[in-house]
């Protein structure tokens, strides 16, 4: 993902005053004897803890939230699941203590951090990977098999009814009515959309020309709601209707297989896990940012390539030793197998592989307080 497709959010969050009062420890695990899977044990640190940012997260986030709160009953874990870029803005402005979003922080956004993370600025920790899906709502027919170039039409008004040639072509099978295709996409700055757009502009290159960005291309604008839920929502009210979200949101919508080498992939934890395998960390960032370049035009077998990495963003120096760990020890249970289980149950993400898990793991024990 390039950082220099990072969109701002023009809306400063305006957050009440915090209050933390962790206690010190030099286990902030949230558990006895280092545990961090967040079940269990006594109780290590207490006090609020914010964050802001992306609704793809939102199911994950609940289920981590009950997870880590069972084991701290004196810790609260508050998150606000308002988009990518209000959730980024927020955190560079001092209005949370971490970020959930579906795109990396840029380098000018890291810089921006110094001034509320010392400097060193941020930390791109990954903990959620989700394929997304194109969904649509069109009875009679539950998926579709269409390359990169087809969805790129569609979604800029090029391709509009469903038994269009390009879209008959890849499907012989299935019955197509000659419905309006109707547009959904989002209105809010996005990871979400950057990370569609990023996919359409790496693997449909000559038909979506335009740069990958959080913000729906205006020369394309279609009906369009806000967050996950709203484009979901309003693509399950219109027959005709399609749109891209997190995969585990679409509930009972037709998804797309989308075309990969010379095969046609459907969404799944699996499949997406795979694309991150095959991608790279971004190159000159901080020892402990990771920041994943995603390949989005990968042949890989089996891998599907349209998947967001969310990630919280945190401080890699916080400006007291009782905020840096409780953010250590939420975000270490986050981590966790346990934490990334009970993701996985709840928002049918693909957990992160041991590797990630161990970089991840370095990163969080690496935060510390300023001075």
């Amino acid at each position: 993902m390039k950082a220099s497709y990072y969109g701002r959010s023009a809306a400063v969050l305006a957050i009440g005053a915090l209050a933390l009062t962790a206690c010190g420890s030099d286990n902030p695990t949230g558990n006895e004897g280092g545990d961090s899977n967040g079940g269990g044990g006594e109780s290590s640190v207490s006090g609020t803890l914010t964050g802001i940012g992306a609704s793809s997260q939102q199911a994950a986030m609940t289920a981590w939230q009950n997870g880590f709160q069972s084991a701290n009953s004196g810790a609260t874990v508050q998150y606000s699941p308002d988009g990518s870029g209000a959730g980024r803005t927020a955190f560079l402005a001092g209005g949370a203590q971490f970020a959930g979003s579906d795109a990396f922080m840029s380098d000018e956004e890291n810089e921006e951090s110094k001034e509320q993370c010392g400097t060193d600025g941020s930390l791109n920790l990954p903990v959620y990977i989700s394929p997304i899906a194109v969904a649509f709502n069109l009875p009679g027919v539950d998926s579709l098999k269409l390359d990169a170039p087809t969805i790129a039409k569609i979604f800029k008004g090029e391709i509009e009814s469903w038994n269009a040639p390009e879209i008959a072509e890849q499907n012989p099978d299935a019955d197509l009515p000659d419905t309006r295709i109707t547009v959904v996409h989002r209105n809010d700055d996005s990871g979400t959309t950057e990370n569609f757009t990023e996919y359409l502009h790496s693997a449909a290159p000559q038909d979506w020309t335009d740069e990958p960005d959080q913000a729906w291309p205006s020369k394309y604008a279609a009906e369009n709601d806000k967050g996950t839920s709203g484009v979901v929502n309003t693509t399950q009210g219109t027959e005709g209707t399609i749109t891209y979200a997190d995969a585990s949101a679409v509930g009972d919508l037709g998804t797309v297989d989308i075309k990969v080498g010379e095969e046609y992939v459907p969404h799944s934890p699996e499949a997406a896990a795979k694309a991150v395998e095959v991608s790279k960390q971004v190159e000159g960032r901080s020892e402990h940012d990771m920041a994943i370049e995603l390949e989005r035009d990968t042949t890989e077998a089996g891998a599907y390539p349209l998947v967001l990495i969310s990630y919280h963003v945190v401080c890699s120096q916080y400006d007291s030793q009782e905020t840096a760990d409780l953010v250590k020890a939420f975000e270490s249970y986050v981590i966790s197998e346990d934490g990334q289980k009970t993701a996985a149950d709840s928002a049918g993400s693909a957990p992160l592989s041991e590797t990630l898990r161990e970089q991840a793991t370095a990163a969080v024990e690496s935060i510390k307080a300023q001075g």
